[in-house]
């Protein structure tokens, strides 16, 4: 296939890569394999020697200084690709072939093409988070770990902006600003590992604040908490009520476009879990919006969490003015 496969990476808690390898191993004669590794030498240098003879192993170019060390490997990628066809994925995705040729198909007709992604295997934390998943699914479409785009689209825009938390909406956000065509397909279900409890629940108020990318969204996770303690005043059992109404919802989500193959029907009953919590962690964003400017993320602060389509084709239609005032 001619596809290029990205990989940015930044592993330095020395973990273990034979997994990953044999992942790397059964995708390398498929696409022209890509890992941009941000971690330190002594580890680059592990990585090297385990995932060198797959493909490109390099470090990301030194000109990228976003502080999403992501888009820096994803950028430097698009550069060095190849092909025109290009898969990004995160560390924890795993493509089969026959859906490395359905999205390379695919890219013949869109700019972008965002699949669904599934836990496999599904611990209690993983199912936990499928409620969001389903919840997303069932009210307009989900935010996986990997996207497909098209590589000269991509950087005749200029790339995208990598001084944001939501990097992957932002990417999306960009295509869209562009007046690229986006492809949803909540039917390509790419299995992705889950996290482990620790990462899990390093994750939560982090996640939070990606919604102050979605204003309605955040408005409601703000009034979430206030209106369900003050329905416990009306009847105490109506709190529990409320949120019991998420369950079919999720489970909507679920059964759509064949998911009930994919998520396990215990994902559904975690929606009310998920909608406490993410309630809790909206007022925690907000507060380490005010404390810290934004949140925490790989030991930077990242007040912007994904800029809105409308500033980003104000961007662009700006930067064409110039361009053409310069020739």
């Amino acid at each position: 296939m001619r596809l290029s496969y990205i990989l940015p990476i930044k592993w330095d808690a020395g973990q273990d890569t034979h997994e990953l390898t044999g992942y790397l191993e059964s995708i390398a004669d498929q696409v022209e394999l890509i890992v941009v590794d941000g971690s330190n030498p002594a580890n680059f240098l592990l990585h090297k020697e385990a995932w060198g003879s797959y493909g490109k192993h390099i470090p990301p170019a030194p000109d990228f200084q976003f502080v999403n060390g992501k888009v820096n490997g994803v950028m430097t990628g698009l550069r060095v690709a190849q092909h025109e066809k290009v898969i990004i994925a995160d560390d924890d995705v795993r493509y089969t072939p026959e859906q490395l040729r359905q999205v390379a198909a695919l890219l013949e007709d869109v700019q972008l093409v965002v699949p669904q992604n599934y836990f496999s295997p599904s611990p209690w934390h993983a199912q936990w988070d499928t409620a969001r998943t389903l919840l997303n699914r069932a009210l307009h479409h989900d935010y996986p770990g990997t996207l497909a785009v098209q590589r000269d689209f991509i950087n005749h825009l200029g790339g995208y902006d990598g001084n944001v938390l939501f990097e992957n909406l932002e990417l999306m956000r960009t295509v869209k600003a562009g007046y690229g065509k986006v492809l949803y397909k909540p039917d390509l279900y790419i299995e992705r590992l889950p996290p482990s409890d620790k990462h899990f629940w390093s994750q939560r108020v982090r996640q939070a604040y990606d919604d102050y990318a979605q204003p309605l969204k955040l408005s409601f996770f703000f009034t979430l908490i206030p209106a369900l303690i003050t329905s416990a005043f009306v009847s105490p059992l109506m709190p529990l009520g409320l949120l019991a109404l998420s369950v079919p919802v999720a489970e909507a989500g679920r059964r759509m476009h064949g998911g009930a193959k994919y998520f396990p029907a215990a994902c559904a009953f975690y929606a009310p879990c998920w909608l406490l919590e993410r309630g809790l962690c909206t007022w925690l964003a907000m507060f380490a919006k005010l404390r810290y400017g934004g949140v925490r993320y790989n030991n930077r602060i990242i007040s912007i969490a994904a800029n809105p389509i409308w500033k980003l084709r104000s961007k662009l239609n700006a930067s064409r003015i110039v361009n053409t005032a310069s020739v």
